[in-house]
């Protein structure tokens, strides 16, 4: 199967500062990702080299097996809408369509026009006195028409309210039904995002922490709680991801392929948004750990 994306050892740098660092990872097409994380993790440096408006300082990135940016028709294959959903506020709806027309060979006029109508948008108003919610709408309609294979989206609702963000991951799941196409979401909301993915990536520390299908990422993680132990006596198949202990009690969030058969433990199911938490607080006490080390504060 081919990849929607696929990088090696990918960095990007700012002088001294990281922003993404060794990035490794392979995402087959044919997803709808959530790609979440803590500001600052990386999430929208991974896109912007992925459209390529950056370019890598270390490894490699291809995206639809190609290397982004290489020729306007793999361009043409991608269709982006930024952080800030951006639209151009002097001019109507109707010359942002006749504005896509004229840049996408592909372009699917019938496509653009329909959800227009469908959104209920007036051709004729201009983009500067939409709704917030209505200019991310008609920059999911430019990205779409241009009928990509594979849609990235920065944080298309972090601005909207819970209904407009409800609206706007429904006509999503729509399109992802009708035009067969990837998606890679950019979203810190992971109630949204369990809502319409089924492929998770967790990016923290400027690290990719965990990739792969959500339920089989589910099925894999569980929380152990039990008396208070050392956690050297689990079984090496066991990876531990996070653990909190009291005074009498150890939780502890666990990878492992295997059953837990240990009756000191109680097993429990871990949801999306734990199962998120979970490695961003492994990679934030790596962080602290680490700052301890060099002998930061």
């Amino acid at each position: 199967m081919s990849s929607a994306l696929a990088a090696i050892d990918l960095g990007k740098r700012y002088g001294r500062k990281w922003a993404l660092s060794k990035c490794t990872l392979d995402i087959p097409a044919g997803r709808v990702v959530g790609l979440v994380g803590p500001n600052g993790a990386g999430k929208t440096t991974l896109l912007h080299l992925a459209v390529g408006l950056l370019r890598p300082s270390t490894g490699s990135i291809t995206v639809l097996d190609q290397v982004p940016a290489c020729s306007a028709q793999q361009l043409g294959r991608i269709g982006f809408v930024a952080q800030d959903t951006p639209v151009y506020a002097g001019l109507s709806v109707a010359a942002h369509l006749q504005m896509g027309a004229a840049l996408n060979a592909s372009w699917d006029m019938q496509i653009a026009e329909r959800r227009i109508s469908d959104l209920g948008l007036d051709p004729k108003q201009h983009a500067g006195r939409l709704s917030g919610g209505q200019r991310a709408q008609l920059a999911l309609t430019l990205a779409i028409a241009k009928r990509p294979s594979l849609l990235l989206l920065d944080e298309p609702v972090a601005s909207l309210d819970p209904l407009a963000r409800r609206e706007f991951l429904a006509i999503l799941m729509d399109v992802v039904a009708e035009h067969n196409v990837s998606v890679i979401l950019s979203s810190h909301l992971v109630a949204d995002l369990e809502r319409v993915c089924d492929h998770l990536v967790v990016l923290a520390a400027s690290r990719v922490q965990v990739n792969g299908d959500i339920d089989d990422l589910l099925s894999t993680h569980h929380r152990l709680v039990g008396p208070r132990r050392d956690l050297d006596n689990l079984p090496d198949t066991v990876h531990v991801v996070e653990a909190s202990h009291t005074d009498r009690q150890t939780t502890v969030t666990v990878r492992s392929v295997d059953p837990i058969l240990d009756p000191v433990w109680s097993v429990e199911p871990l949801t999306m948004e734990d199962l998120v938490l979970a490695y961003m607080g492994q990679a934030e006490q790596q962080r602290r750990d680490l700052v301890r080390l060099k002998g930061g504060t």
